[in-house]
């Protein structure tokens, strides 16, 4: 059943909330109350300004889950919002489709903050969507690589089994199993994008490694590990990779910490301190990028 009365509420309380340049709309001089007036909710959830009154007054129709997918799009809703909106509206929250992309000015403050831990930022397909300066030593510099080509766990399987990146680098065996069984739930969580499932496809039929461990159906959220570097520039590096997981967007800020007072942590005030261009890094991406990075060059 519908809760006509806190439905009406809910919309109204999100609406206050957000400002018209939050959404891509034009202010238009002082307010008298705050957030955003019903025709623009209206006109971003593509609907009736008569229609939205009604839903905000509590009467009328009950609305539909498309109506409700259009009201959490205009809202700005986080994944625990959208799914009470479907809830008090009456309706079985839908899957989301796809993973979220956007990556919020927070944590994008919080990558420019760390300037002497490497940081990025992954969603739920393990791809890269933001980044620090200092991660690009490991990473590469994903400024000149195609939107489609930044994907960890791509890089990570294109190598061949015997690859000294694969052998040589401890943890590797770790990352890549606990990479696996974190993108089985988000296979699993996001049944309706293809983009994962296109990926997987792709992985199975390219890498025996990749298959091996899908076959296995681990499913786990992404956890910590060790790993340990042979940097290019300041030598070996021993970090604990940290993983915060940022639940509104369903996305992983990747952090490498090296141990205060150790010979890593003055490795990366080293890099810090280093202007020059990136070396190929610690992740199968690294080098690949370097290559693409010569050739836009």
């Amino acid at each position: 059943m519908t809760d006509r009365p806190e439905l009406a509420a809910f919309l109204r309380s999100r609406r206050a909330r957000l400002l018209p340049s939050d959404v891509g709309l034009p202010g238009t001089g002082r307010r008298r109350t705050p957030g955003l007036r019903r025709q623009e909710v209206a006109q971003l959830a593509g609907m009736s300004v008569e229609y939205y009154v009604r839903l905000e007054q509590a009467r009328g129709p009950r609305p539909s889950a498309q109506v409700l997918s259009a009201l959490s799009r205009a809202l700005m809703l986080s994944a625990d919002e959208r799914a009470y909106l479907f809830r008090v509206a009456g309706e079985e929250p839908q899957p989301v489709r796809g993973p979220d992309r956007r990556v919020s000015q927070a944590i994008r403050h919080l990558l420019d903050s760390l300037t002497a831990t490497p940081a990025y930022v992954l969603d739920a397909k393990y791809d890269v969507l933001a980044w620090n300066t200092l991660a690009t030593h490991f990473i590469g510099d994903m400024s000149a690589v195609e939107d489609t080509e930044r994907n960890i766990i791509t890089w990570m399987f294109r190598l061949p089994d015997d690859d000294p990146r694969v052998t040589g680098q401890a943890g590797t065996d770790c990352m890549e199993r606990h990479s696996v069984a974190d993108l089985r739930a988000a296979y699993a969580r996001y049944p309706g994008d293809p983009g994962i499932g296109r990926m997987v496809t792709t992985l199975l039929g390219s890498s025996s490694r990749f298959a091996r461990l899908w076959e296995e159906r681990d499913v786990q959220e992404r956890r910590g590990f060790h790993k340990r570097v042979g940097h290019p520039l300041v030598g070996p590096l021993e970090f604990e990779c940290q993983v915060l997981h940022v639940p509104e967007s369903d996305q992983r800020v990747m952090l490498y910490c090296a141990e205060p007072g150790s010979p890593s942590e003055e490795g990366m005030r080293r890099l810090a301190a280093d202007h020059a261009p990136p070396g190929a890094g610690d992740f199968p991406g690294g080098a690949h990028n370097a290559r693409l990075a010569r050739r836009k060059g």
